[in-house]
C-alpha cells in the first residue's frame, strides 16, 4: 500500500473521480460528508486539512481526509461540523490503522462521526451511538398523501398546523432549493440566535463557519450539492434547512425557524416537506444526524450506528492529547445518556442563555 499526502484543492480531476467511484461503490459512503467536495471546502478555512491518497499497484482505491495540527494531532475532517467520517475506499481494500497514521504524521486520530463499516479502527472506538435516519421514497400523490401515507399518526396535527398558519400569515409553500442568499442569512441569523437563547456555543458566532456554509451553499456537483430550503408563508420565510446532500443522501444539517411562529411547529414542519421533497429530487435517505431529540424519534424509519474515539501510536502527544479530551467526551455522553441528567442540563444551559441574550444581541451572520 503506497499512501501519498495532499491538500485539498491540489486533488486532480482523475483523483476527484476515483474518489466518487469508491463512494458510489459501497453505501456506507453515499454521505456527502464524505466527497472530496467537502473537504475542500473545509480546506479552504482550514489550514492543517489534508487527504491521504492510499494506491494499490499505482491505483487510487482509498481517500482519507483529516485535519492535522503542528504537533501531530489530527481529527477527522470538519470535526465538530461533519455528521458521517470515513476512509472512503473500494470494496475489499484493507489497511492498518497505525501504517496510515504514521504516513499522515500523526501521533492520534479522533473521530465522533466514524461509519461503521471501519474495521481498521474498530480497537480504537470508546462508544457508538444511535444516528437515525429517514427512508424515503416519492409518494404517488401530492404532499398531503404522502403525508398521511408516511406518518399517519403526525399527519393530522401537521396539516391542521399548516392550514392554521395560511390563514393566520398567508399562504404555504415550500421551495426545496432556494437560492436566494438572503433566506441563508436569515437561516443563519435564527440558529444563531437559537444557539445562544439554549446556552450553547454559537458556530456562527466564528466567521470561518459562516464562510465555509456560504461557499458550500454555491457547491452544485453530482456527489455533493448544497441544498437550502425555505418553508414560506406569503412571503415571509418561517422555517429554513441548509445540507448538502449527494446522489442518494440528503444530509440533515442546519434547521431553524422563526421564534415568534413557534406555536404552529414550524420546525417540524419543516422536516416533513424536506423528506417528501427530497424524495422527489431522487434522494433515497435522509440522515438526521447523531443525537437524541423528540422529533427525531418521531421521523425516523431506522438507526444507523456512529462511533466516537481517538486512533493514537505510541507517543507523548497522543497520550496527553487522549488524557485530556476523553474525559471530556465521557462526561458530555454520560449526561445524554440519562434523562434525569440531560433535561437538567439543558434547563441550565437555558438559564445560562437566557443571561447571556438578556446582556447583548451577540453577532449577527453577514
Amino acid at each position: 500500500m503506497d499512501i501519498t499526502i495532499h491538500r485539498p484543492d491540489e486533488l486532480s480531476d482523475s483523483l476527484r473521480r476515483a474518489w466518487h467511484q469508491a463512494m458510489d461503490a459501497s453505501p456506507e459512503y453515499a454521505n456527502p460528508f464524505l466527497a472530496p467536495e467537502f473537504a475542500i471546502g473545509i480546506g479552504r478555512y482550514r489550514g492543517g486539512a489534508r487527504v491521504a491518497v492510499l494506491r494499490e499497484d499505482g491505483e487510487p482505491v482509498g481517500f482519507f481526509p483529516y485535519e492535522r495540527n503542528a504537533l501531530g494531532v489530527g481529527r477527522a475532517i470538519g470535526l465538530g461540523l461533519s455528521d458521517c467520517q470515513a476512509l472512503v475506499h473500494r470494496p475489499g481494500v484493507s489497511w492498518k490503522a497505525r501504517d496510515l497514521l504514521r504516513a499522515c504524521g500523526l501521533s492520534i486520530f479522533e473521530f465522533d462521526h466514524l461509519v461503521q463499516e471501519q474495521k481498521p479502527f474498530e480497537g480504537h472506538i470508546t462508544g457508538t451511538f444511535a444516528s437515525p435516519v429517514i427512508d424515503v421514497k416519492p409518494g404517488d400523490g401530492d404532499y398531503p398523501q404522502w403525508l398521511r401515507s408516511a406518518y399517519p399518526g403526525l399527519a393530522k396535527t401537521v396539516l391542521k398546523k399548516e392550514r392554521r398558519i395560511g390563514r393566520d400569515t398567508g399562504e404555504v409553500r415550500f421551495i426545496f432549493d432556494e437560492r436566494d442568499p438572503r433566506a441563508l442569512r436569515t437561516l443563519m441569523r435564527w440558529k444563531s440566535a437559537q444557539y445562544r437563547r439554549t446556552g450553547r456555543m454559537d458556530r456562527f458566532s466564528r466567521p470561518w463557519i459562516v464562510d465555509l456554509v456560504d461557499y458550500l451553499c454555491h457547491v452544485r456537483e453530482d456527489h455533493f450539492t448544497g441544498v437550502l430550503s425555505v418553508l414560506y408563508a406569503g412571503d415571509r420565510p418561517v422555517a429554513a434547512h441548509f445540507g448538502p446532500r449527494s446522489n442518494t443522501v440528503l444530509a440533515a444539517w442546519f434547521t431553524a425557524y422563526d421564534p415568534e411562529l413557534r406555536y404552529y411547529s414550524p420546525g417540524l414542519i419543516m422536516h416533513l416537506r424536506l423528506a417528501e421533497a427530497a424524495a422527489r429530487h431522487g434522494v433515497t435517505l435522509v440522515d438526521l444526524g447523531r443525537g437524541d431529540k423528540e422529533y427525531k424519534d418521531w421521523l425516523k424509519t431506522r438507526e444507523l450506528r456512529v462511533a466516537e474515539g481517538f486512533a493514537a501510536r505510541p507517543h507523548p502527544v497522543a497520550a496527553a492529547h487522549r488524557l485530556w479530551r476523553r474525559p471530556v467526551r465521557g462526561l458530555r455522553n454520560t449526561v445524554l445518556a440519562h434523562p434525569q441528567l440531560r433535561e437538567p442540563a439543558d434547563r441550565l444551559l437555558k438559564t445560562v442563555g437566557a443571561l447571556r441574550t438578556s446582556g447583548g444581541t451577540g453577532r449577527v451572520a453577514r
